[in-house]
């Protein structure tokens, strides 16, 4: 009982530093959001802003640029303790790769400072193995609580994102407590949140349950998509561009030259705009492979911000463009490909049904569930953090759903 008692009381402190870390962090990277929109000719230096964090990492970063797979890694095999610098360089990285045009997303970089802010606890208090596997677990979802503004998803998050296969419920507590402390903490800062939807009245029938069936599949395989041209990027720059410094400026280049040739910009930066316009004009099916294109090569290649947002652009792009075959509305397919896609490339299908709950309302639960749910075994092993466990494949946890004695 003491020794609850003393992680919630850590849980807590973590939660505030990740709550103001993701406040100064939301609140700058709007601000570098806005100075690009005002000022167009910013996306020409994206070359040189890839070579500056290129050569920061490398000649700074020890080993802070394995991102979130870091953090998995310490949290599967407690060894040291992860550096503070995780933090400040991955959000000055992140705003770098914005305030020139890289497409990138920024929830994975809330998730690295929570983690690693957190462990630096064990700077000050003397802390077994598992106690600071159960604060890097609950930063980690505090994090992503703060900068989506959904604890509940953030919670759950930090709990499922780190095996696939198994959910384990021994941090719970004090992720719920981490998660609903920084979500009210970056609130209260004034940070900005993104608003998407509404989604409206939703009815529910067995044609829609079959459409909705239908809609995940889709979801899982652009996923699958999107983590499989990331993973080709990063293998051909380690074989074809092998120093640190080259990878971004290379690539830089690249995504300057097809910016300008696709011409209309809206697949720069984040992209917030166009996802809330998913929500009520039809997309095209273009749309998402061409984000999927410049994501791929702006995070594969070294740039900082990670793919949430993209996914969930892709997601939004492809249940908008859905509406046009199938028998739902143009809101609803576009939230629930906001959840699936996501939550299919993370493998953390329970985080994002609980995450459209929150973000979009209660009433679509049902059919968040079940296109996460199929999302996810559709995309595949394949996932967007390294170093996530597999305790049970999804062929196996699919036998073990069906099969099981009663």
């Amino acid at each position: 009982m003491k020794f609850q008692i003393k992680r919630l009381f850590l849980s807590a402190g973590v939660g505030v530093m990740a709550g103001m870390a993701a406040a100064v962090f939301l609140i700058t990277l709007n601000a570098a959001t806005l100075w690009r929109e005002s000022h167009p000719w910013l996306i020409w230096l994206l070359p040189l802003a890839g070579a500056l964090i290129g050569y920061a990492y490398s000649k700074y970063g020890q080993n802070t640029d394995k991102g979130t797979g870091l953090i998995l890694e310490q949290i599967h095999d407690p060894s040291n303790i992860i550096p503070f610098r995780m933090a400040p360089m991955v959000l000055l990285g992140t705003v770098l790769t914005h305030l020139f045009g890289g497409s990138a997303g920024r929830e994975g970089t809330a998730v690295q400072m929570g983690a690693s802010l957190a462990d630096q606890f064990n700077h000050f208090i003397k802390m077994s193995p598992e106690d600071r596997k159960v604060l890097l677990i609950a930063g980690a979802g505090a994090g992503f609580s703060a900068a989506i503004g959904a604890p509940l998803a953030g919670a759950l998050f930090g709990l499922e994102v780190i095996q696939v296969g198994r959910l384990r419920l021994f941090a719970v507590a004090e992720c719920l407590v981490a998660s609903f402390v920084a979500f009210y903490i970056c609130r209260l800062l004034g940070a900005p949140h993104s608003v998407f939807g509404p989604v409206g009245e939703i009815s529910y029938s067995a044609l829609g349950f079959v459409a909705v069936f239908g809609a995940g599949l889709t979801f899982g395989l652009a996923a699958n998509v999107f983590m499989r041209f990331t993973h080709l990027v990063e293998r051909l720059q380690k074989r074809f561009v092998k120093h640190p410094v080259l990878k971004p400026l290379v690539a830089g280049v690249l995504l300057v030259l097809l910016f300008h040739l696709e011409g209309s910009f809206r697949f720069v930066g984040l992209g917030i705009p166009v996802i809330q316009d998913y929500f009520t004009q039809a997309a095209s099916f273009v749309d998402p492979v061409y984000k999927t294109l410049f994501t791929g090569l702006t995070v594969g290649s070294g740039f900082k911000g990670g793919e949430f947002i993209p996914l969930v652009f892709v997601g939004s792009g492809l249940g908008s463009a859905l509406s046009v075959v199938l028998p739902l509305s143009i809101s609803l397919l576009a939230a629930l490909g906001f959840a699936a896609v996501f939550g299919a490339a993370a493998n953390t299908p329970l985080a994002c049904a609980v995450m459209a709950c929150e973000i979009f309302g209660w009433s679509i639960a049902p059919y968040a569930l079940l296109a996460c749910v199929v999302a996810y075994f559709v995309s595949g092993h394949l996932g967007i953090y390294k170093n996530q466990k597999i305790v049970r494949s999804k062929r196996d946890q699919l036998l073990w759903m069906f099969c099981r004695k009663n």
